[in-house]
């Protein structure tokens, strides 16, 4: 291990934040979200409404996509090669996308999500996540 260890109780290090006080971001008209971010991963709450659509994409994080209200369906991977797939993901379930897989989603219903990724989405960080204003292939 290299580097200096980190005291966990250092208060210049640990962050703590009720969620209703983190900015809710409008990404779309029906899609919203709100970020945490650490060093190493970030937390997303994601609300989409019914019918919103995230246009396929893929990022060299890992995610995790756990459904607290709602579902979505998933495209995962490219039509008509090895892999693809289309599954719905419900309340109560987790789905675990790993890195650089091509992925697209669309809200059957009113849907609230967690979302974890690792490395933090630097796209989301700095507003270059275009890919949620263009058309779908």
């Amino acid at each position: 291990m290299s580097g200096t260890p980190r005291s966990p109780m250092s208060d210049s290090l640990v962050r703590h934040e009720k969620w209703d006080e983190v900015e809710l971001e409008s990404v779309t008209g029906e899609i919203k979200r709100r970020l945490f971010t650490g060093d190493r991963m970030m937390l997303a709450h994601v609300h989409l409404a019914k019918g919103a659509v995230v246009p396929k994409h893929h990022h060299e994080n890992e995610q995790l996509t756990w459904i607290l209200e709602g579902a979505l369906h998933f495209w995962i991977g490219n039509e008509g090669e090895p892999g693809y797939e289309e599954r719905v993901v419900s309340a109560g379930e987790v789905m675990y996308i790993p890195s650089n897989v091509p992925h697209k989603a669309v809200a059957l219903e009113d849907t609230f999500d967690v979302d974890v990724f690792s490395p933090p989405r630097q796209d989301w960080l700095d507003g270059t996540d275009s890919y949620f204003h263009q058309s779908d292939e």
